[in-house]
C-alpha cells in the first residue's frame, strides 16, 4: 500500500509540474508580443459568393507602421497589451493609441459579437476551456471588439495560437462597406525567429434575425510584426507613462460593465460623435467623474 501511495504521489507531482510547464511556456509566447515591431498590414478579398454581377470586391490594402507593444498587466492568469501606432515624422513622432489584447487563462466569460453593435454574454463550462486562453481584443476606446478560446501549441519548434470567432467590421471595411454586417474572423497567432504573425482566413457574413448566415466573401489577412530594437518606439513609451493612469480609469469603468454579466448593446455615435472622439480628448475627458458618464451614455438599456 505504501509502495503505491509513492507511486501515486511521484506522477501527481509529475503532472502537475508537466502542466504548469506548458502554462509558462503559453505566458511566454504571449508576452513575446511586446516590443518595438515594424508591422504589415496585408488584406486581400479571395473569393465572392454575391449573386449579383456587379458586386466589387474591396481593393487589397497593405499599409505600414512602427507599433509598440506595451506589457500592462502580467499576472497568473492574465497577460494584458496594449498597442500604440507611432506615426509621422521620426523626429517629432504622433503617437495613436490603438487595440488591446488581454490573455486569460480557463476564461469562462465571454462577450461575442452578433451584429448591430451587440455583445451577447455567454459562459462556457470549466471542461470546454480547460488549459485554454482566451484572447480578447478591445478598440482603441476600450469598448469590446472580438473574444475567443483556444489552445496555445508548441510542436516542432513552433508556438501558436488559432480560434475562429464573430466580430465588428474591422474599420477599413466599415467605412466602405454596408452590405454584410459580420467578420468571421479565422486567426492564428504565431511566434517567429522575425517576430510574430498574425495570420487570418476571414468570411465576410450577412447575419439577419430569423434566418440562417449567408457568407458573402471570404478575405485573407497577413500582417507581419518584425522585432526591432525598443528604442525605436521610446515615443510610444514616454506616451504611455504620460497616459496610462487615465486608461487605466477607461479600463476600470468598461471592467464595471463586463461584470454586469449581461447582454450588451452600444450606440454607434452620441450627439453625432464616437466613443473614441471623446475618450482621445484628453482635456476634457481624464478623470474618472469626467469619463464614467459618457461611456455610459453609449450603452444602451
Amino acid at each position: 500500500m505504501k509502495h503505491y501511495l509513492v507511486i501515486t504521489l511521484f506522477f501527481l507531482v509529475a503532472f502537475n509540474a508537466t502542466a504548469q510547464s506548458k502554462k509558462e511556456q503559453d505566458q511566454a509566447a504571449i508576452k513575446k508580443m511586446c516590443g518595438c515591431y515594424e508591422v504589415t498590414f496585408n488584406f486581400a478579398e479571395t473569393f465572392n459568393y454575391s449573386s449579383d454581377s456587379l458586386y466589387k470586391p474591396s481593393e487589397t490594402k497593405v499599409d505600414k507602421g512602427l507599433e509598440w507593444a506595451q506589457l500592462v498587466e502580467d499576472a497568473d492568469n492574465k497577460i494584458s497589451i496594449q498597442h500604440l501606432l507611432q506615426v509621422g515624422n521620426p523626429a517629432s513622432p504622433h503617437i495613436v493609441k490603438h487595440w488591446r489584447q488581454d490573455w486569460l487563462f480557463q476564461n469562462k466569460d465571454f462577450y461575442m459579437f452578433d451584429g448591430d453593435n451587440k455583445w451577447n454574454f455567454v459562459t462556457k463550462t470549466e471542461d470546454e476551456v480547460e488549459g485554454q486562453w482566451t484572447q480578447k481584443v478591445y478598440q482603441v476606446d476600450d469598448s469590446p471588439r472580438y473574444e475567443g478560446s483556444a489552445t496555445w501549441v508548441h510542436v516542432d519548434g513552433k508556438s501558436y495560437w488559432e480560434n475562429t470567432t464573430t466580430a465588428p467590421l474591422p474599420r477599413r471595411e466599415y467605412t466602405k462597406r454596408s452590405d454584410y454586417n459580420v467578420t468571421l474572423r479565422g486567426n492564428r497567432h504565431e511566434i517567429t525567429e522575425y517576430g510574430w504573425l498574425h495570420d487570418q482566413d476571414n468570411a465576410k457574413v450577412i447575419r439577419a434575425e430569423g434566418k440562417d448566415d449567408v457568407t458573402l466573401a471570404k478575405e485573407k489577412g497577413y500582417n507581419t510584426y518584425v522585432k526591432v530594437d525598443d528604442s525605436r518606439c521610446q515615443a510610444a513609451q514616454d506616451w504611455w507613462k504620460a497616459h496610462q493612469d487615465k486608461w487605466s480609469t477607461v479600463r476600470a469603468k468598461w471592467d464595471e460593465v463586463y461584470g454586469r454579466h449581461k447582454n450588451l448593446q452600444l450606440e454607434e455615435k452620441v450627439d453625432n460623435k464616437l466613443l473614441y472622439k471623446y475618450l482621445f480628448d484628453d482635456e476634457n475627458y481624464n478623470t474618472a467623474k469626467q469619463i464614467n458618464p459618457v461611456i455610459d451614455s453609449f450603452i444602451k438599456e
